[in-house]
C-alpha cells in the first residue's frame, strides 16, 4: 500500500505520522509544504514586490506545484491525507485528487480560525479533532495522537508548572495563573516564543523562571522542557474545542495537566485527579492538586490514544 501525507508541517508532529505507517510496513511519504523555501535573497524580494504591487504570492504557489512535482515522481497513491487543507487552492486539490483513489482530510484546527468549507466536497473522508464541527458538519471525530515513548513517572521535576507557548493574547491568562501560583509559593517556569515576545518580558518574581524568545523550540526538545514540571498547563486558543497535542504529551510523560479546555471531561482519559480544569476566575487553581501524584491510566484507554491506533482509524489499516 502507498500513502502519502501533505502538510504544512510547521512543529514536525505530521511526520511522526509517515514514520508510524513506516513502522507498520506501508510504503508512506510525506510532503511538507512548510519545508519549502525561497531559492535565494533575489527570488524573496521578488516574491515581496509580487505581493505587494500584484496580490500574488509566488512562494504559495510554487509550494503548491512542488506537491504535484513530487506526486508525479511518487505515482499513483491509494491514499493521500491533507492535513488542514485550505492552505492549498482548489485547483491544485483537483489536481492533487487525481493521483490516488481515496483522498482525505483532517482538520486539526477549527474551522472558525481555519475555514476550509469550500473544499470539503473534494474529499471522500474528513477527519476532525473539533467536536463542535464533527457534531455540525458530519466529520468523523479524532482527537490528536500520543506520539510519544511510555515514560516512567518522574519523581524529582524541577518546577511545580511547565508552560510553553507561542507569543499571543494567551499571555493575559498565564500571567494571571502565574501570579496566584506564587501566592502559594509554588515555582513555574513558562517558555514563551514568538517575533514579538521580547516585548512582553514582564515578571521579576524570584520564584518563577519566564523565558521569552524569537526562535522557536526544536521539536524533540519539547518533552525535555515538559519532564522539568510536575503538572503541565494547557491554554486553549479562542473557539477552540479540540484537544492540543499537549494534552497527549502529559499522557505519555505521565505529568498532570492544567487546562482551561472543559470539553476534556467528555472523554474517557479524563480523571479529576490527573486534570485540572479552571474556572473562567481560577479560582479552583489550589495548591492541593499538585500534591497528589500522577494516577495510571488503564492501559486500553492509554493505547486508544496512541498513534500507531489514529493511524489505523484513519487509513482503514
Amino acid at each position: 500500500m502507498k500513502i502519502c501525507v501533505i502538510s504544512f508541517d510547521f512543529w514536525n508532529y505530521d511526520s511522526h505520522i509517515v514514520d508510524e505507517l513506516r513502522n507498520q510496513g506501508i510504503d508512506a511519504h510525506h510532503i511538507n509544504i512548510g519545508a519549502y523555501q525561497h531559492k535565494n535573497f533575489f527570488a524573496k524580494i521578488k516574491n515581496a514586490f509580487s505581493k505587494v504591487v500584484f496580490g500574488r504570492n509566488l512562494k504559495t504557489e510554487k509550494r503548491q506545484k512542488m506537491i504535484l512535482d513530487r506526486l508525479n515522481k511518487l505515482g499513483k497513491q491509494d491514499q493521500i491525507l491533507v492535513i488542514n487543507p485550505e492552505l492549498i487552492q482548489r485547483e491544485f486539490h483537483l489536481e492533487i485528487k487525481k493521483s490516488t483513489n481515496r483522498y482525505k482530510a483532517y482538520l486539526y484546527d477549527s474551522l472558525s480560525r481555519c475555514p476550509a468549507e469550500h473544499l470539503l466536497d473534494l474529499f471522500d473522508e474528513v477527519f476532525s479533532f473539533d467536536k463542535a464541527d464533527a457534531e455540525k458538519h458530519g466529520f468523523q471525530l479524532i482527537t490528536n495522537y500520543n506520539y510519544l515513548p511510555e515514560n516512567q513517572m518522574d519523581q524529582t521535576p524541577k518546577f511545580d508548572l511547565v508552560y510553553l507557548a507561542s507569543f499571543d493574547k494567551r499571555l493575559v491568562d498565564l500571567y494571571e495563573i502565574i501570579k496566584k501560583l506564587e501566592k502559594s509559593g509554588l515555582s513555574v517556569y513558562a517558555k514563551i516564543v514568538g517575533k514579538k515576545s521580547w516585548k512582553k518580558r514582564l515578571f521579576t518574581s524570584k520564584n518563577s523562571s519566564v523565558s521569552y524568545g524569537v526562535k522557536r523550540i526544536r521539536h524533540e526538545e519539547i518533552p525535555g522542557y515538559y519532564k522539568k514540571g510536575k503538572v503541565l498547563l494547557d491554554l486553549i486558543r479562542d473557539k477552540q474545542t479540540g484537544l492540543s497535542f499537549r494534552i497527549f504529551e502529559a499522557m505519555a510523560l505521565k505529568k498532570k495537566i492544567i487546562t482551561n479546555n472543559h470539553t476534556i471531561k467528555d472523554y474517557d482519559f479524563y480523571n479529576e485527579n490527573n486534570i485540572l480544569v479552571l474556572n473562567e476566575d481560577f479560582s479552583n487553581l489550589q495548591k492541593s492538586f499538585f500534591e497528589t501524584d500522577y494516577q495510571e491510566l488503564n492501559p486500553e484507554i492509554y493505547r486508544k490514544y496512541t498513534l500507531e491506533n489514529w493511524v489505523k482509524i484513519v487509513f482503514d489499516l
